[in-house]
């Protein structure tokens, strides 16, 4: 997988909310791929339907939980979408966190058990992806994947990042957007979606090595944190906030629209103002 496959943008969305149609406009509106977040299933039934309704966009896992869906399930549905859809589904894969899943001991031992039996079922390195925060889980996500996927972030992070990994890396960021030019009201609409995050620890310990202090991430989260890992505002400052990690060093941008039930509208306004960047 190359940024030629997934372009610069893509659409970071719960999985259970993802719609065949919806993914259909998303492709027409020229995002590269779709990251399905949510901790989908490897078996999840939809991932069929969403690339029948699409002719070439990428759908990718953002992401597959490693102690809820064994390797062999996982590998059992790359190799079945690879001969139906080929090069079009991305197989991302993560640890989760230690305060949602209770099987959470030596999650590094168990990244690279489970890429190891991918290795053993067959599922190629451009294949899959890996959710990476850390150093050493950044540099095991460019050494046994194709991509490195940070998520709820700052560019500073992926500028480290590039640094760290080289500059043949895919890193592919995740950034959440309001498109609402009122602030607060922009931030009412988000805190619920950040106060979550505040609370599981893989976050705020990254968070923390870029000047983020207790203030900051004691939950629900301050208004320094929301406008650093949340662009709000019109298309155009969206725009420039999101694309701050392309100008850090990432290579392709999952973007995440908050505080609306659907989220076509706010794809739509962003589509021409983000094309006109890439």
């Amino acid at each position: 997988m190359t940024t030629d496959d997934l372009g610069k943008y893509g659409v970071w969305q719960a999985y259970s909310t993802m719609t065949p149609q919806a993914a259909r406009e998303i492709e027409e509106l020229g995002y590269g791929a779709i990251w399905l977040g949510g901790s989908p299933a490897a078996d999840w039934d939809g991932y069929d339907g969403l690339l029948e309704a699409t002719a070439s966009i990428t759908i990718a896992t953002s992401i597959v939980n490693i102690w809820s869906s064994p390797a062999k399930t996982a590998a059992d549905t790359y190799h079945r979408l690879e001969q139906r859809f080929p090069g079009r589904f991305l197989l991302g894969v993560g640890a989760g966190h230690r305060e949602n899943d209770g099987d959470y001991t030596k999650p590094y031992d168990a990244l690279v058990a489970y890429l190891d039996e991918l290795d053993e079922l067959g599922v190629p390195q451009r294949g899959r992806a890996l959710a990476a925060l850390g150093p050493r889980v950044a540099k095991l996500a460019r050494d046994r994947t194709a991509a490195a996927l940070p998520y709820l972030t700052v560019p500073e992070h992926v500028a480290e990042l590039r640094t760290q990994l080289g500059p043949d890396a895919l890193i592919i960021p995740e950034h959440k957007v309001v498109l609402d030019t009122d602030a607060d009201r922009a931030r009412a609409a988000a805190r619920p979606v950040i106060g979550f995050y505040t609370g599981l620890s893989n976050y705020t310990n990254n968070l923390r090595r870029f000047g983020f202090d207790d203030a900051d991430l004691t939950t629900p989260g301050s208004d320094r944190l929301f406008d650093a890992v949340v662009a709000h505002g019109d298309a155009d400052r969206v725009a420039d906030q999101v694309t701050a990690h392309l100008r850090a060093g990432g290579d392709h941008i999952a973007v995440q629209i908050l505080g609306a039930h659907d989220t076509l509208p706010a794809l739509r306004a962003l589509a021409p103002v983000l094309a006109a960047r890439a």
